[in-house]
C-alpha cells in the first residue's frame, strides 16, 4: 500500500511509537487497535506494518527500547563507598523514571500481555538492571556497612518503592522532585543500615 501523502518514514515511524506509547498507557495494551493507532497518527490502518509487522511487536519494542535505554545510563555504581553508590542508584532511578511515566506504566502493568518469548527477553533486560543494585547491596554488606539478610529481596523492594513515586508524583505538587529524592534516599538508607548496637 502507497504511503499517505504527506507521511515520512523519519517522521511517521517514530510518531507511531509514540501514539501507541500514549495509547497504551492511557487505555491498556488489550483496548487499543492498529486501526486507532493508524487514526491517530493519521494514516491508513494498512500503512502501520510499514513500520512494525504487528501490534505485539509495538509493545515488546517499547518496553525493549525503555529498558535497553535504562541499561546504557552511566551510573557508577562500582564507584566509592557502598553506601555513595546506594545512594547514587536511588537518585538516578528516581529521576530517570519521573520523566517517563507512560513508559514506567506500559513496562510493569503489561507484562502480561507480552508472549512468552518477548517475557523472557524483557524479564532478561529487567535482571540485568536488578543486579546492579543488588552487586551494591552485596558490596554493602561484605563492607560491614548494610544489615540486609536477602540482597536479592530487598533489591526486589527498593525497586518496587522506587518506581512508585510515578504513581502519584507531579511536578508543581506539594514536593519537588529534589525533595522527593531526599525522602526516599533517607528511607532507602533506613532500611539497609546495618545494626550498630
Amino acid at each position: 500500500m502507497a504511503r499517505t501523502t504527506g507521511s515520512h518514514a523519519g517522521i511517521t515511524g517514530p510518531k507511531v511509537r509514540q501514539t501507541a506509547l500514549k495509547l497504551f498507557a492511557q487505555d491498556g495494551y488489550a483496548a487499543v487497535s492498529m486501526r486507532r493507532i493508524a487514526g491517530q497518527v493519521g494514516v491508513q490502518a494498512g500503512a502501520l506494518y510499514n513500520y512494525t509487522p504487528d501490534k505485539q511487536s509495538l509493545l515488546f519494542e517499547l518496553m525493549r527500547d525503555h529498558m535497553t535505554d535504562l541499561l546504557d545510563q552511566p551510573v557508577e555504581d562500582g564507584d566509592g563507598p557502598p553506601l555513595e553508590q546506594l545512594e547514587r542508584f536511588v537518585s538516578f532511578h528516581i529521576r530517570y523514571h519521573a520523566d517517563r511515566p507512560d513508559e514506567v506504566f506500559i513496562a510493569y502493568m503489561e507484562l502480561r500481555n507480552l508472549t512468552p518469548e518477548n517475557f523472557a527477553e524483557i524479564e532478561k533486560l529487567r535482571r540485568q538492571y536488578e543486579d546492579r543494585l543488588e552487586a551494591i547491596l552485596r558490596r554493602g554488606v561484605e563492607a560491614g556497612d548494610f544489615g540486609v539478610a536477602d540482597p536479592k529481596i530487598v533489591t526486589l523492594a527498593i525497586i518496587a518503592m522506587l518506581t512508585g513515586v510515578n504513581t502519584w508524583f507531579r511536578e508543581g505538587g506539594r514536593l519537588s522532585l529534589d525533595e522527593v529524592v531526599a525522602q526516599y534516599w533517607d528511607m532507602v538508607r533506613k532500611a539497609v543500615a546495618a545494626d550498630r548496637r
